[in-house]
């Protein structure tokens, strides 16, 4: 531990010296990379501190003890507090994933089910947006397909935290372990006998690409296919009666990626590849966590866009996370945006497999 968290310190030395090198002052886009990575290590470099002070501080009072009675009085307290230092600097060298300051892409697709799913689509766009909103993030609704009764078929949310995050509360952090299959339990509006059918919608979520690393992501002269079409989802009279809506379709892999709701055919085609260049990477991300599942950094959070993750059953008023067996009967409040102990479930999960893995990595 000692020799991950000095190499921590180290670089969060350097990046401190290269925040006022020219060459980096004059790049924003690199100054902002360095900004960001500063401010995310900097609470490590802090329980860093506080674990060294309180090691000092325990061995000065240990020294003392025989010389002096209240300096013995001391020693339980200041074990306690090197033991929870600890703790906490251990949690923050957990294996970290390298998106987690990342913003969020998140797109939610009805599935079985027909009208109900894609009202129930709906809530959850409602959710998240509602989520986005406790959370201090700035969320939208970037495309999206209206169904007849008012729900969504599909529909794309961008999610941006406003400045710079603590570890572990960015979009990323919190919204990864949304992914799979939620299938509710209610009686559909449509409904005249009063019988509770089950339905689902798919989440899809993205790290979103910042400035200047997407150009990790190229595209060869033939390897997009763009149409142009009449908008017909909503966005006022000029959206509907032009052709800015855009479809770009990535030959190589099939990925087709539409956007409408932007002003401009420009700015469509611009949100369009921005998404584009997204799903190709977490695409990629997918293979690799397959190719290393045997060692996977997350037990929690799925790359199986088919995997059931959730239950949201409105008789009971009751939500169940399948992969963390968390349970609660306050569906109304969490999709009214109190998701926080839901996705705090996974994430205690998460980081157990992660301490679990490590403890077993040091025992061999």
């Amino acid at each position: 531990m000692l020799d991950s968290a000095s190499a921590i310190v180290a670089e969060h030395a350097e990046l401190e010296r290269r925040m006022t090198d020219p060459e980096v002052l004059a790049d924003p886009v690199m100054l902002r990379k360095v900004n960001k990575r500063y401010a995310a290590l900097a609470p490590t470099v802090a329980a860093f501190n506080a674990w060294r002070t309180a090691q000092d501080d325990l061995a000065t009072a240990q020294e003392l003890a025989t010389e002096d009675a209240a300096f013995a009085e001391e020693v339980p307290a200041l074990t306690e507090q090197v033991a929870t230092t600890e703790a906490h600097l251990r949690k923050l060298l957990l294996p970290r994933d390298e998106d987690d300051d990342r913003d969020v892409i998140l797109e939610v697709k009805a599935g079985a089910g027909g009208a109900e799913a894609a009202l129930f689509a709906a809530d959850l766009v409602r959710m998240y947006l509602r989520f986005a909103e406790r959370s201090g993030w700035r969320a939208s609704v970037t495309d999206g397909t209206e169904s007849d009764l008012g729900g969504y078929t599909d529909v794309r949310l961008q999610i941006q935290a406003k400045g710079t995050m603590e570890p572990g509360t960015a979009p990323w952090a919190r919204l990864k372990y949304e992914g799979g299959v939620h299938r509710v339990q209610r009686v559909p509006a449509t409904e005249s006998q009063g019988r509770i059918h089950t339905s689902a919608a798919g989440v899809l979520v993205m790290p979103d690409l910042d400035e200047g690393d997407d150009d990790e992501i190229t595209f060869g002269p033939n390897d997009l296919k763009i149409d142009v079409y009449r908008s017909s989802g909503p966005g006022g009279q000029s959206v509907n009666t032009t052709d800015s809506a855009v479809r770009i379709t990535h030959l190589p892999t099939g990925v087709v990626v539409s956007c409408q709701n932007e002003k401009s055919q420009l700015q469509n085609k611009e949100s369009a590849l921005r998404v584009l260049k997204a799903r190709l990477r977490q695409i990629e991300q997918e293979k690799k966590d397959a190719e290393a599942s045997a060692a996977r950094k997350s037990q929690v959070r799925t790359m199986d866009r088919s995997e059931r993750i959730r239950t949201y059953n409105f008789p009971e008023n009751r939500i169940a996370d399948h992969r963390t067996g968390y349970k609660a009967y306050n569906l109304d409040t969490v999709l009214d945006g109190e998701l926080g102990p839901v996705i705090d479930s996974a994430v205690e999960a998460d980081e157990a497999a992660k301490m679990a893995a490590v403890a077993a990595g040091g025992s061999n």
